[in-house]
């Protein structure tokens, strides 16, 4: 991918998690939809909202171990995943001014962060007004951040 210097700014059309949504980069580098012939993962929930699987390349994994609480007693709205870079990221919600969910590396770098409409601003014709911002330099980790986001949005919406 070539270096812009600038994030990816992924709108997500919707911000519904039920209907699924479309993440367009408002730079037209990138597009990410939950339905395509070729997944780059699969989330697979279970019955009556329940974690499920998420697969990569056909390999299955709980949800509740691919996204790990931090702590056994710790809450659900901080949790813990390995990318296929080998490193640990931590999604957390509401941690940050402005921000949703963040998500940091180890070193407490925000590498991406998803942001509500801020309220009171109008409505848009084709977006939620919802973003998704991915540093630049973890742009190849898109899928998984979208992903391990997903499934914690889930969690955060049905209280598991």
């Amino acid at each position: 991918m070539t270096s812009y210097g600038l994030p990816l700014i992924l709108d997500d059309k919707t911000g519904q998690l039920e209907d699924g949504s479309e993440f367009l980069d408002v730079h037209d580098r990138l597009r990410l939809t939950p339905i395509i012939p070729r997944a780059l993962a699969a989330l697979d929930f279970g019955r009556n909202k329940a974690l499920g699987t998420i697969s990569f390349s056909g390999v299955a994994v709980p949800m509740s171990q691919y996204l790990a609480r931090t702590s056994p007693l710790g809450s659900s709205s901080v949790r813990r995943f390995g990318a296929s870079d080998g490193q640990t990221y931590q999604w957390a919600r509401r941690t940050q001014k402005n921000q949703e969910w963040t998500c940091t590396n180890v070193n407490g770098y925000v590498i991406a962060s998803y942001s509500l409409k801020p309220a009171g601003e109008p409505e848009y014709s084709e977006s939620s007004g919802c973003v998704l911002e991915i540093a630049e330099q973890f742009g190849n980790l898109a899928p998984e951040i979208l992903a391990s986001l997903w499934i914690m949005r889930h969690i955060a919406q049905y209280n598991l």
